[in-house]
């Protein structure tokens, strides 16, 4: 696995682990659903949440929430529907976890909540 995949990879689980530590209950990892992939799907207290997670070693081309662009939120919005179905939810949330992970650096997780 190249690096780039392993670090998105170790921050996802430190994001999945980081949420459940701040009381969300996870409903799924990588949710596919057609060509839609959804890196976490969580649930707190009656709201779905739908979680991008943007992982960088560093800020130099700007902050990870950059790289959620309309096209994302898009697919995004288009799992929810399956989504609310499936967890009988009715109410959703589009956030990101953001992740920089300076090399020797304990890593900043940050929680962008409500993005839509």
């Amino acid at each position: 696995m190249n690096m780039h995949l392993a670090l998105g990879k170790a921050g996802e689980q430190l994001a999945a682990d980081w949420l459940e530590k701040m009381g969300y209950t996870l409903y799924a990892r990588n949710f596919r659903w057609g060509k839609t992939e959804i890196d976490i799907v969580a649930t707190r207290a009656e709201w779905l949440h739908i979680i991008e997670v943007k992982t960088r070693r560093s800020d130099k081309w700007g902050p990870p929430e950059l790289q959620v662009d309309k096209k994302k939120m898009s697919v995004m919005q288009r799992a929810a529907a399956v989504l609310l179905n499936q967890t009988h939810r009715k109410w959703v949330q589009y956030d990101i976890v953001t992740i920089t992970w300076k090399k020797g650096e304990t890593p900043l997780i940050e929680l962008i909540e409500d993005v839509s």
